[in-house]
């Protein structure tokens, strides 16, 4: 699909982008209003008359939306491999140029906002400082704080109950991090305590919530198991990722957990993208699935992620297909799913001031998908094209 009209750039750095169909990350607009862009911002959204000498690229049949937020991936992480043994053995040279490859890789799916939530020695907020205008804006959390030989151990975040926690914290807050990730529970892809065993007490996140928010840095706990998620909320976390009610006995939700995570509003950070296999979910990804539409139905914001990096199937542009498994494996309608990948996941993420939404003032991170993705989620797969900070990238 080609622009009908494309001008030449004006002078002073002002350009317009339009289009048939609008999602400003919150509501459908069908007035085709100009998307005005200067110096990497949005000046405005024009619905009437417009400067006869603003240059204008007209999309035509389809649809303007912001840019995607992935909430939570691991970019150091190589999808095909062995994590505890990629990070005994690859070099700190080796883990950047994957960094900025797998950043890349998300960007040109429509991703351009990531928040990494686990790298080994910072290097995450090494490329996210070099301000790579070919690349997503990264938020990063450096090493979860993980019990000795827990999940995640090998990125080096260990810290026991007490004093570690607290100095943990700070030497994280030092480095620069823009989020705590704190291991709740076990977990997947390490073994030791199971996904649903709590390394952490609720007095032990409380510590860290409440040193973490002297510092006005939020805290994402990981946490799959009812008791992780509820000590979770009871420390007062900004945003639980997985969420999954994992037990000894496969799915067991709590009406009552799911009512306060309601009540809370706490984000709850799904990280379910994948790519599609074609075939059925097997039956305990099926019993996950019901109890994130349960969440759902109860008033839960769920934020569309991907957990990019961990297994095979959750490359770094898997992100579109998750949009996709929200309105047809959660049950959300299109624009609720768009939503948990715009506005509300920037909203998780602290930055909503300035993502995730189509606003003046906000970055000019915007995609072009085919058709009206405002009806059907699964244009996102298929982009015409992908702004970054105003900028055309491909």
């Amino acid at each position: 699909m080609r622009p009908q009209t494309e001008m030449q750039p004006h002078p002073h750095g002002y350009q317009g982008l339009r289009a048939d169909h609008v999602f400003d990350g919150e509501r459908v607009r069908d007035d085709r209003p100009v998307i005005v862009l200067r110096h990497g911002r949005i000046e405005a959204i024009e619905d009437g008359p417009i400067d006869a000498s603003l240059p204008v690229t007209d999309y035509g049949a389809a649809t303007l939306l912001p840019g995607l937020v992935d909430a939570h991936a691991h970019l150091a992480f190589d999808p095909s491999g062995a994590p505890a043994e990629q990070f005994r053995h690859d070099s700190d040279d080796i883990l950047l140029a994957r960094i900025r490859e797998h950043a890349r890789i998300a960007l040109l799916s429509g991703v351009t906002t990531v928040r990494d939530l686990g790298d080994r020695g910072y290097l995450a907020l090494r490329v996210r400082d070099e301000r790579r205008p070919d690349l997503p804006e990264l938020l990063c959390a450096g090493p979860p704080l993980t019990r000795k030989g827990g999940h995640c151990w090998f990125l080096g975040g260990e810290a026991e109950p007490g004093a570690a926690l607290t100095d943990s914290v700070d030497s994280h807050v030092d480095q620069g991090v823009d989020v705590i990730k704190i291991m709740a529970t076990g977990g997947v892809i390490t073994p030791g305590w199971t996904p649903y065993e709590s390394q952490y007490t609720a007095a032990d996140l409380r510590t860290v919530v409440e040193r973490a928010h002297q510092h006005g840095v939020p805290v994402a706990a990981h946490a799959h198991g009812a008791d992780g998620i509820a000590a979770a909320l009871e420390a007062g976390v900004d945003g639980i990722e997985h969420a999954s009610f994992l037990s000894a006995g496969g799915v067991q939700a709590s009406d009552e957990v799911i009512a306060a995570l309601a009540a809370r509003r706490v984000f709850v950070g799904v990280a379910s993208a994948r790519l599609p296999s074609g075939k059925p979910l097997p039956p305990l990804f099926q019993a996950v699935a019901a109890v994130f539409a349960r969440q759902y139905r109860a008033g839960v914001r769920l934020v569309c992620s991907s957990d990019a990096g961990v297994d095979p199937e959750k490359p770094f542009d898997c992100l579109p297909h998750g949009v996709v498994d929200f309105r047809d494996v959660i049950g959300m309608d299109n624009l609720s799913a768009l939503t948990a990948a715009t506005s509300l996941a920037a909203d998780s993420c602290g930055v909503g001031n300035r993502k995730g939404r189509l606003r003046a003032g906000h970055d000019a991170d915007i995609l072009v998908a085919p058709g009206d993705a405002t009806t059907d989620v699964s244009a996102l797969s298929k982009l015409v094209a992908v702004h970054r900070a105003g900028i055309l990238v491909s």
